[in-house]
């Protein structure tokens, strides 16, 4: 159970992270048994700094903030899309990589989720457009104003799919007939 000094006792916090060097997006929501709960989410505006390194810097810097204001017990990030820009594609990985840098010096799990597999999660569709994505995640967080910032909504579907792909069960499940046995005795006929 996770308690941040301001966030009312929940089983499971999930932060969220669309990574980008211009604009960051950032989700996180709580898991209160099958309900989920918005609890922020927003952008980082990057284009303000000259520099690719400063821009790095604060999305770690960013990142440890929010990590420290609440306390996730998971972060779920994008992974990089095949682009034809190589350039872009090799600093949108340094956006990655320094988010899951700064998770990982506060020792909380990270997992990888594609974009086709973040939106097939969240509505249903592996194509579907941003503002489909929105929509869908404004119904099933209650918010509004889900169309102004779909880098914020896009993180929030990253960290809803982390939420729904329930990785702590797939860790549990038996790798192999020999260990199903062991596990489930008593389903066993004999």
């Amino acid at each position: 159970m996770n308690t941040a000094n301001n966030i009312v006792p929940t089983d499971k916090i999930i932060i969220g992270i669309d990574p980008g060097t211009t604009v960051m997006g950032y989700g996180v929501i709580a898991i209160e048994g099958k309900q989920m709960r918005l609890l922020q989410y927003g952008v980082i505006h990057l284009s303000k700094y000259s520099t690719h390194a400063l821009k790095l810097k604060k999305i770690y810097e960013r990142t440890v903030q929010l990590l420290d204001e609440f306390i996730p017990d998971e972060m779920a990030i994008e992974a990089q899309f095949f682009g034809k820009n190589v350039q872009s594609m090799l600093k949108l990985g340094r956006a990655q990589g320094v988010a899951i840098a700064a998770a990982m010096s506060r020792e909380v799990p990270v997992v990888e989720y594609a974009p086709k597999k973040i939106k097939q999660s969240v509505t249903g569709n592996g194509n579907a457009s941003k503002e489909q994505v929105a929509a869908m995640l404004r119904s099933m967080l209650n918010f509004d104003n889900a169309d102004q910032l779909l880098d914020a909504t896009d993180a929030l579907g990253v960290a809803v799919c982390h939420h729904f792909q329930n990785p702590a069960a797939a860790k549990a499940k038996p790798k192999d007939w020999s260990a199903f046995v062991s596990a489930n005795k008593d389903r066993v006929k004999k």
